[in-house]
């Protein structure tokens, strides 16, 4: 993508915040549509940032595969560090920069398991390879040697070649259900434009300016 196409585009004048709409679920989807539009490259890949009980951070990306009113949806194992940190600690914050627009977007909240049937759905419809990884890897385990791990694959494609691969129990969706949006817009000069969506206490989105 030419860099003068997307400046043209998505770069002429600063951001008001009546530029913004009142609702952030539909500020981050024409955001999202935007970034699609442009051609930017892993666009749904974002940083997922959780915490221990003890309080100690920790980050990693991973992909938005859905998300609604009703929060973001990412898929993982439940047995690795991210899935124990959120068994005890559900808090979390999602980052999505797409660099080629010069925009993040910082996301908080809660998280929370999403059903079954939705995790059977997602996961039915994962490359066979990728449905037989889920089964055999111990995410964030200690893994004696790679070859063990490929001997794991190979003990599940026997053990399924003829038959459909369930979800395993260990595997599935969570959602997170923001309370906090911020969106940043990259400007010259490091004079970035800022809004902040947070949650008032009737429930409604207050939105408001922040320097950067």
């Amino acid at each position: 993508m030419p860099e003068d196409f997307i400046h043209a585009d998505f770069k002429l004048g600063k951001l008001d915040i009546t530029d913004l709409d009142v609702n952030p679920f539909q500020q981050f989807t024409r955001w999202y549509k935007e970034v699609q539009t442009a051609g930017v490259t892993e666009y749904p890949a974002m940083t997922l940032a959780t915490c221990s009980s003890e309080g100690r951070p920790s980050a990693r990306v991973v992909y938005l595969r859905e998300f609604n009113v009703r929060g973001f949806v990412f898929y993982t194992n439940y047995h690795s560090r991210k899935g124990h940190e959120l068994a005890l600690n559900p808090l979390a914050s999602l980052c999505l920069f797409w660099k080629e627009l010069e925009r993040q977007v910082r996301i908080e909240g809660r998280v929370e398991q999403v059903s079954s049937d939705e995790s059977d759905a997602y996961f039915a419809g994962r490359p066979r390879t990728s449905q037989l990884g889920a089964w055999a890897s111990a995410q964030s385990e200690p893994l004696e040697s790679a070859s063990d791990l490929e001997s794991r694959v190979e003990e599940f494609r026997e053990r399924f070649a003829n038959e459909e691969i369930p979800r395993p129990s260990h595997w599935g969706g969570y959602r997170l259900v923001p309370d906090r949006f911020e969106f940043w817009q990259g400007r010259p000069s490091r004079l970035h434009d800022r809004f902040m969506y947070g949650l008032d206490d009737d429930g409604s989105w207050v939105l408001d300016r922040l320097n950067p």
